[in-house]
């Protein structure tokens, strides 16, 4: 007698459905605690086959938490869920956990890969450091727009340059060096403290990474895409071909077909939206700055001739995801004037 087990996660209670032989046998709520979910399972299903639960803010801590529990949990897309939960009538938490319990029993899910510990630690880490880059530049656009009021134009500059050169347009100025002087001292600690540090964490990680050493020799690829690209990827064995690298990211268009409509659009812009905009930017790097030559490049300002510099940027943005991958099967160092696999 196996029991199918349906989770519906929320920040404070879970609410629980138990299913055998295709019969609800209970139903309740209990906190949302990996460990007294666990005592539940124990005690209301000693036979759990499948215990299921969506992707959520919870869902990593949960999966490695019930896994580490001895509980048969299963991770299943949200957006699949979605479609057989919509069924129910009424939309509540104990109907969404009755038909997760079913989506369990029947088998008809798609189960999502939870990353480690340490790939979760490390996109953390380059989450961080993303939004405290983006305060600072809000802060210095701030800046900018405060002074520009009074007349005071602060050229463009990076880095230090741009504190050197907002202090000299409000030397002499005592009414408005009050006001503006707090935001540069919180841009000072954003940007230059924090993020730097954060910067240093992610390089000094990448230094120490093989698979980040190997990314980092495609001109155009740092610290930070490299990185961004093996956590995300994590085990490359996960995806069998490389070719499907590109379609998980989101760097793929759209097809719609029904009946004699069938047509191409935009691209998916499914997946990790901060590693798409990553391969982009490099993209956009090995066609305009990058000074080495290599086939990658040849081959994208080809393009750019025949559709246009963007959406010839997605094709080697794309490109670049699936020949990154096969670099990580294979071990071997980008060469720039050879047939790579793509």
């Amino acid at each position: 007698m196996e029991e199918y087990i349906g989770f519906d996660v929320s920040m404070k209670e879970t609410a629980v459905s138990i299913r055998r032989d295709g019969k609800r046998i209970w139903r309740g709520k209990c906190a949302s605690d990996p460990k007294v979910l666990a005592d539940l399972v124990r005690k209301r299903a000693p036979h759990a086959k499948r215990v299921v639960f969506e992707t959520g803010p919870l869902s990593v801590w949960f999966f490695h938490a019930l896994k580490a529990e001895g509980v048969p949990a299963i991770c299943i897309d949200a957006r699949h869920a979605k479609a057989a939960l919509d069924m129910a009538p009424n939309k509540t938490d104990a109907n969404d956990a009755d038909g997760l319990a079913h989506l369990a029993e029947v088998g008809f899910f798609r189960e999502v890969r939870m990353k480690g510990f340490e790939s979760m630690l490390s996109r953390t880490r380059m989450a961080a450091r993303n939004r405290l880059v983006r305060i600072s530049v809000e802060l210095s656009n701030q800046i900018r727009g405060l002074m520009k009021t009074f007349g005071l134009i602060v050229p463009s500059a990076k880095g230090g340059k741009f504190d050197e050169h907002v202090c000299r347009l409000l030397d002499g100025r005592g009414d408005l060096a009050p006001i503006i002087m707090p935001i540069l001292e919180a841009w000072r600690s954003v940007r230059v403290r924090r993020a730097a540090e954060l910067g240093r964490q992610v390089l000094a990680d990448a230094r120490q990474s093989q698979a980040c050493q190997l990314l980092m020799s495609i001109p155009g690829v740092g610290a930070i895409t490299a990185t961004a690209f093996t956590s995300a990827i994590e085990d490359p064995a996960n995806f069998k071909k490389s070719r499907s690298v590109g379609a998980w990211i989101g760097l793929t268009t759209r097809r719609y077909q029904s009946g004699e409509v069938d047509y191409d659009g935009h691209i998916s812009r499914r997946g990790d939206a901060h590693l798409r905009g990553l391969l982009y930017e490099a993209a956009t790097v090995i066609m305009t700055r990058s000074a080495a030559e290599s086939d990658l490049r040849t081959w994208g300002i080809k393009l750019r001739e025949k559709i246009g510099f963007k959406r010839a940027a997605v094709a080697v943005a794309r490109k670049l995801a699936v020949i990154m991958h096969a670099m990580l099967v294979s071990g071997e160092f980008f060469e720039r004037k050879a047939t790579n696999t793509i």
